[in-house]
């Protein structure tokens, strides 16, 4: 753990010990029904009255500590097994007693409103998955648990997290992230062990919202997005009833939003703005014991060309810079891919960028081209969503034999007047789900490319089309909304929208975001 955890959350701490607060209090993370990381030293921390010796325990392990001069206090509990449930006993001038405790796997769903997407429509009105009153009922998981954090964006970190710890029961399943659920629900049938999710995501939100300042101040590359959100925030602070128009010009970022005229907002109340989710959703959860972190976002990057090749670098920032807050080293990061959508922000450009997340160790990429919805850009299927992520951690993080990803384009070779390709995560084969298959394109030398036919030899794809004598270059699924595209391995699992080019594709979906 950073020890610039201390000094972030030192002025709340210090405003509690200094009012007279005297009783040991947990920070609000460590309810009833809460689940613990086993295998690790999971922290418990909280305040109470400065010097006042705090013992924790749990399933017969007990840890001790003093609180410091700001009132804080931390314990860390070695090495926990899975099981329960517990109680959790932290005793000072008080004691509280903290029940149904489970040790077992934690992950973090974090993102934008597809991983806030609900299992119930009722719980939010954009969200609902296929079949939601069949999952609600079945969804009685007493070894499942989720803590989904009130959303809030602030200026400066917050140190406390709003939520509590619930057990996925049909009565509370309706409220839980459809993803997050999935994804717990996968991983505890075949684990076997306890799963926890915290679900820290905000709606419409960019991923350098999700950064802290310290970070973006010292990147070259980021530090203008924050300049500037200060001076705004600082107009906004020093001229009341300002509109949009009189406020400091925005410059092109990740979002690219064009303002609309009228009465300027704070733009600390607006997600699309550096650091401010980071503050108000995700500092307060640091360092919460988790395995590691998954991820769906992506449908805010339509910032046109600079945007877009920033992008990869923002997430590059975000999953280190998470790594280095929870001081656990390179956890696991897996990401969703967006999903088929008729609108440019599903661009198969922004996939492409996606996929980079891959060179980082440790990550991993969800495909959903075949789950989307064309005119949905929250699309209801979410229940491959969090299995395909759930196979991902099953092969990488706990070491199971399985195959967790469609087939990988890997190499490519011009053979006359065809292209062959070969695929790495070929699994038992490949197919063409439903017969034939969509979706492959092909071009020569002219860059123009045109419908192929492509056919399936034994671990290769052959492509080729008579309007191309010479080809030079195949792309698949290379579109906002490929319908049909039906390129999988056996196991099911669909190949990603590739190309063999390295030709200029971002001028083209630059085009399409400013419609010049």
């Amino acid at each position: 753990m950073k020890n610039s955890f201390f000094a972030l959350v030192a002025c709340g701490w210090l405003c509690a010990s200094a009012s007279g607060v005297a009783e040991v209090k947990p920070a609000s993370l460590f309810t009833d029904h809460m689940v613990l990381q086993r295998g690790t030293d999971a922290p418990v921390w909280g305040t109470a009255a400065a010097g006042e010796a705090v013992t924790v325990s749990l399933h017969g392990q007990i840890q001790s500590t003093t609180t410091g001069k700001d009132g804080h206090w931390m314990v860390h509990l070695r090495k926990l097994q899975a099981g329960g449930p517990y109680e959790m006993r932290i005793a000072g001038a008080n004691t509280i007693v903290l029940k149904d405790v489970m040790v077992g796997e934690v992950w973090l769903a974090s993102g934008q409103s597809n991983m806030v997407f609900t299992i119930s429509a009722k719980a939010a009105s954009f969200a609902g998955m296929t079949d939601e009153d069949k999952e609600i009922a079945a969804a009685n998981h007493p070894d499942i648990r989720m803590f989904t954090v009130k959303p809030l964006k602030a200026l400066t970190p917050e140190a406390e997290p709003v939520g509590e710890w619930q057990v996925c029961t049909p009565e509370n399943a309706p409220g839980f992230s459809a993803v997050g659920y999935t994804f717990a629900r996968a991983l505890e049938r075949e684990l076997k062990v306890p799963v926890g999710i915290l679900t820290v995501a905000y709606g419409a939100s960019t991923a350098q919202s999700w950064i802290p300042r310290e970070t973006m101040a010292v990147d070259p590359l980021l530090k203008p997005m924050l300049d500037s959100f200060d001076a705004i925030e600082a107009f906004y602070q020093t001229h009341p009833g300002a509109t949009t128009t009189q406020a400091p010009p925005v410059p092109q970022t990740i979002n690219g939003r064009a303002a609309s005229n009228g009465a300027l907002r704070d733009p600390v109340q607006d997600q699309h703005q550096p650091t401010v989710l980071y503050n108000g959703m995700l500092h307060p959860v640091v360092p919460y014991g988790i395995r590691g972190a998954i991820w769906y976002q992506g449908e805010s990057v339509v910032g046109g060309r600079k945007g877009v090749e920033l992008y990869p670098h923002v997430m590059e920032t975000l999953v280190n810079d998470w790594r280095k807050e929870w001081g656990e080293g390179e956890f696991p990061f897996y990401a969703v891919q967006l999903a088929a959508l008729k609108n440019v922000s599903n661009n198969p450009v922004i996939r492409e960028q996606q996929a980079r997340i891959l060179a980082l160790p440790h990550t991993g990429l969800a495909v959903t081209i075949d789950v989307g919805d064309a005119d949905n850009v929250h699309p209801k299927n979410k229940v491959p969503v969090g299995e395909r992520l759930a196979l991902i951690a099953l092969a990488n993080t706990y070491a199971k034999k399985l195959e967790y990803s469609g087939p990988r384009f890997s190499s490519m070779k011009i053979e006359g007047s065809a292209i062959r390709l070969r695929f790495t995560h070929s699994g038992d084969g490949l197919l063409a789900k439903g017969g034939t298959l969509h979706w492959f394109q092909i071009a020569g030398s002219d860059r123009m490319f045109v419908d192929a036919e492509a056919v399936i030899e034994g671990d290769t794809v052959v492509v080729k089309s008579t309007k191309v004598a010479a080809p030079v270059a195949v792309r698949y699924a290379w579109d906002n909304y490929p319908e049909g595209s039906n390129f999988f391995n056996q196991e099911g699992l669909p190949a990603a929208p590739f190309r063999t080019d390295n030709w200029d594709a971002l001028t083209e979906t630059a085009l399409q975001f400013t419609g010049k």
